[in-house]
């Protein structure tokens, strides 16, 4: 449904996108991760051609966004960041008039309005004017919007931007739904709304994909060995990087004399029973806490992230 190849966007000097590459299939749902500012909306403008690229392909439902835009638009339904929704209008008023530039048939207009309105739990508000509308109430009639057309496509940009969190939950339950019947391509930097909501992850960081996996792939790939010990830092670290099975010591904390290590362990070993004997191994250490974990979405995020920082 969506493929992307070597796309790169330019703004003067700064590089926003570099030459990505990704494809996602009819009916998945995948989440778009990265931090402010690492290219997440740029892709999306590109990929619903409202911007084009400096250079590389992409197409959607078959069509080229740079050559064929009108039938890109009539394939995807997209919700920016920010809903341009005109606030002068009454909800069904403003859905009317989009169902029509979006040339919804006449006979099937009401019924899809009705339809939209009710998938969307907007419906209790479509006689009230659009700028007497809450935050979570707007994002919902954008969704409308974004459906009204039946579009395969949906192309979500920071839905949930704005939003308390029971507005959150509401509309990350609005988007399962509705990806019975579409392919979901959803942008955040939330983490939890990925996990909640997506089947693959694709993580940006500085306009350049950092990782690309299946969400139930990425808690069975490693295993974290979490330690405080009472120790010279470095001489602990170096000594817990000798042990078998070991891949790799991050120190994230250091506070008077009791150095705290994450030890990522190679092809899922438990690691406790060899990391207890090392330092038990050093009289003049001692084990403060030692816990064992499966790797996180949010330990995956921050190493793509810290990486592409260096």
């Amino acid at each position: 449904m969506i493929h992307v190849d070597q796309l790169t966007k330019h703004y003067g000097p700064v590089k926003a996108v570099d030459g990505i590459s990704f494809d996602v299939g009819r009916g998945e749902i995948v989440g778009v991760l990265g931090p402010n500012g690492a290219g997440k909306s740029t892709t999306l403008r590109i990929l619903t051609s409202y911007l084009s690229a400096s250079s590389g392909t992409a197409t959607v439902a078959g069509y080229d966004v740079m050559t064929q835009a009108d039938g890109v638009r009539r394939n995807i339904g997209y919700l920016p960041q920010a809903v341009p929704i005109y606030p002068e209008m009454r909800v069904d008023e403003y859905l009317v008039y989009r169902a029509k530039l979006k040339g919804v048939d006449r006979a099937a207009r009401r019924s899809r309005i009705d339809y939209c309105l009710e998938r969307c739990r907007c419906k209790e508000v479509r006689r009230r004017l659009v700028g007497t509308l809450s935050n979570g109430y707007r994002q919902r009639v954008g969704l409308a919007d974004a459906l009204i057309h039946d579009p395969p496509i949906l192309i979500l940009d920071e839905p949930t931007a704005g939003l308390d969190p029971l507005q959150i939950r509401e509309t990350l339950a609005t988007i399962r739904e509705l990806a019975d019947n579409h392919t979901v391509l959803l942008s955040t930097h939330i983490l939890s709304e990925v996990e909640a909501v997506c089947r693959r992850v694709i993580i940006i960081s500085r306009g350049r994909i950092g990782l690309d996996k299946p969400l139930a792939e990425l808690g069975s790939d490693a295993v974290v060995v979490e330690v405080e010990i009472r120790g010279p830092a470095q001489a602990v670290s170096d000594a817990l990087a000798r042990v078998d099975g070991v891949h790799a010591v991050t120190r994230v904390s250091d506070d008077q004399g009791i150095v705290g290590l994450e030890i990522t362990a190679k092809s899922g070993q438990d690691l406790r029973e060899s990391v207890f004997r090392a330092v038990a191994g050093q009289p003049a250490w001692s084990l403060q806490r030692l816990d064992q974990r499966r790797r996180k979405l949010e330990d995956h995020f921050v190493d793509v992230v810290v990486r592409g920082e260096k």
